[in-house]
């Protein structure tokens, strides 16, 4: 085994770790960076938060007195910043040391929050793209420092010099990288320009882009954020907002949502889609810190249910992490998410009251995501509820409509159970819901809140079946023979054969067999097979008498009338099976093996029968 060098010195010997750069620099490639494109917006903020730090000394100097020009040619990629610049000492410290940030020192440390970076580790980004880093600044806080060289390699060496004051007449910084062979993809001149429009057009300070051909430098951002602009009218502002949305996220905002937390500097927009997307797929949104783009796919930003919009924001106090291309979580950010999503009940509060329209709109896109929230908010439930659409025995409506029609409101536990009942439930005048997609049902066992003269109830085979007309005594003991042989054939199922009479009359038959009382008989059946051992003491633990489906023939259907009349006892067996099989796809359940199988025989046995008589 080997000893660490601190084994083998003497006690109390300090040692300073040693940095190997390009091991260093591929951890933040592969790691800590999604992409090389980084370099740039890592130079954009040492820029920007060298202005910030200039603007601290000479606060008197208007807004655009300071800028950043970028230059690409094609050879070379320059960053050049009128910010507060570097002393040789500076040099020192915070080029030569890694991990260590300028920010951090004297007084700048007390007003981190004014920057951006807050790791001091950007600049190693730009060893993704070049083997050698120039810099030439000189400091605004000492006038009379001379300017300063710094150049380092991605071997891990450097070398600093001072320079006389021609080489660099004004305080600031310029940085300039002579990008690898491989690097072109991501230091063209046009893909630079890109680039920086990308990450910085939301930028406070002017930037500017200069290509080499002799023009003169393209502003990369001429306007101010859309939001932070004045209009003529507020329909005026309202499509410039849409039209950024658009812009953004390449498509047109069904609204947008203007979002303004002063406590945290936070400004931006909701656009909320206008399409329906998955429930739980959530889009990321476009987070700006101090104007620089901080990450296109920042989902903390907002709670899971508020899919239905992006969002664009530009905010003061958000913290980045090392990598700053996502959100750090803490109480800021939890606070931040709070708010926002206060921000999106109050649009649909609004809408709910002033704009019924849009709120239509809105409901049949995201009628999902409303529902997602409403079962955790009492006051979206009280407001939207009533509007929200549901599947109902009456077609799909609300349940306002629904209600005024059906003062008892039934509600399956599944989307089978509903298609099973909802055809019979309709003609015996039934007003069900199907419950069994995501939140219905707990949606609308709600609904007394809101409508205290409507009742709620579970259906159950017991009710359904308590709406169908028994038969006369005298029909039912001249289909007994036949009722019992259908018993018989369906015994396999667990599967009870009653007669009635209920609308349609096309409709032979009707299976009702509910999910929970088809898991029941599996268990009580491996509870049999398993009798004796570990396994089926378990199970016969859990055991409850099974309950039993229910194959109810339609009187009034012409079909029936002729099956239960049947008097061989083979071709009547195989008529309850055919039925059983028919009830069953009707259903729309999956089938077992053995239904499926049933399906088959039945069929084959009837065709096998009528082409006997036919002969």
């Amino acid at each position: 085994m080997t000893l660490p060098d601190t084994a083998l010195s003497p006690a109390g010997t300090d040692r300073t770790f040693q940095v190997d750069l390009r091991g260093l620099v591929d951890l933040l490639s592969h790691h800590l960076y999604s992409s090389p494109r980084v370099y740039l917006r890592e130079l954009l903020q040492n820029a920007v938060d060298a202005l910030t730090a200039r603007h601290g000394l000479e606060p008197a100097a208007p807004a655009d007195a300071f800028g950043i020009r970028l230059y690409a040619d094609g050879s070379v990629v320059r960053v050049e910043d009128d910010g507060v610049g570097l002393t040789e000492a500076d040099v020192h410290t915070f080029l030569a040391t890694i991990g260590r940030s300028s920010k951090r020192a004297e007084r700048i440390a007390e007003q981190r929050g004014d920057f951006i970076g807050q790791f001091g580790i950007g600049l190693l980004s730009c060893f993704l793209v070049a083997d050698e880093i120039h810099v030439l600044s000189r400091s605004a806080r000492t006038p009379d420092a001379p300017a300063v060289e710094w150049r380092g390699r991605g071997d891990g060496s450097y070398t600093v010099r001072t320079l006389p004051d021609s080489a660099r007449s004004r305080p600031g910084t310029t940085v300039t990288l002579t990008p690898r062979a491989d690097a072109g993809e991501w230091t063209r001149p046009a893909q630079v320009h890109a680039l920086a429009r990308h990450f910085g057009s939301l930028l406070r300070h002017p930037v500017t882009f200069d290509d080499g051909t002799g023009g003169p430098g393209a502003p990369v951002n001429p306007e101010p954020a859309p939001w932070a602009r004045t209009y003529p009218t507020p329909g005026a502002r309202s499509r410039a907002l849409s039209a950024y949305g658009d812009e953004v996220f390449g498509f047109t905002p069904l609204d947008t949502i203007e979002l303004d937390l002063p406590a945290v500097g936070l400004k931006g927009i909701a656009c909320v889609l206008p399409e329906a997307v998955p429930a739980g797929r959530r889009h990321g949104h476009r987070v700006h810190v101090k104007g620089m783009l901080l990450s296109e796919q920042a989902e903390e930003i907002l709670p899971e249910w508020a899919f239905f919009v992006r969002c664009v924001v530009d905010a003061e106090s958000l913290r980045p992490t090392a990598s700053r291309e996502s959100l750090y979580e803490d109480d800021t950010l939890a606070a931040v998410r709070d708010a926002l999503a206060e921000r999106l009940r109050a649009w649909i509060a609004r809408a709910a009251a002033s704009d019924p329209d849009l709120l239509a709109r809105f409901l049949q896109a995201h009628h999902l995501a409303v529902k997602s929230l409403a079962v955790h908010d009492d006051e979206i439930l009280r407001m939207l509820l009533p509007w929200l659409p549901f599947e109902t025995t009456d077609g799909h409506s609300t349940l306002d409509e629904f209600a005024r029609t059906h003062r008892t409101v039934l509600v399956t536990s599944s989307v089978e159970e509903f298609r099973q009942v909802a055809a019979i439930a309709s003609a015996a005048g039934l007003g069900v819901v199907n419950g069994g997609y995501t939140y219905d049902r707990e949606l609308v066992h709600r609904l007394p809140e809101i409508r205290p003269a409507v009742s709620v109830a579970d259906l159950d085979p017991a009710t359904l079946t308590a709406h169908l007309d028994p038969v006369d005594r005298e029909t039912e003991l001249a289909a007994a023979a036949y009722l019992a042989l259908a018993r018989d054939a369906l015994a396999v199922f667990d599967c009870d054969v009653a007669l009635r009479t209920f609308q349609p009359a096309s409709a032979p038959a009707l299976l009702v067999d509910s999910r929970e009382a088809r898991h029941e008989r599996t268990r009580s059946q491996l509870a049999r097979e398993q009798e004796g051992g570990l396994w089926g003491d378990i199970l016969g633990a859990l055991r409850q008498e099974a309950p039993r489906a229910q194959l109810i023939l339609n009187q009034l259907n012409p079909l029936v009338r002729t099956a239960v009349a049947i008097d061989e006892p083979e071709l009547a067996r195989t008529s309850a099976e055919a039925l059983y099989g028919q009830a069953a796809l009707l259903s729309r359940r999956p089938l077992r093996p053995a239904e499926s199988s049933l399906i088959n025989r039945s069929f084959l046995d009837l065709l096998a029968h009528a082409l006997r008589k036919d002969s």
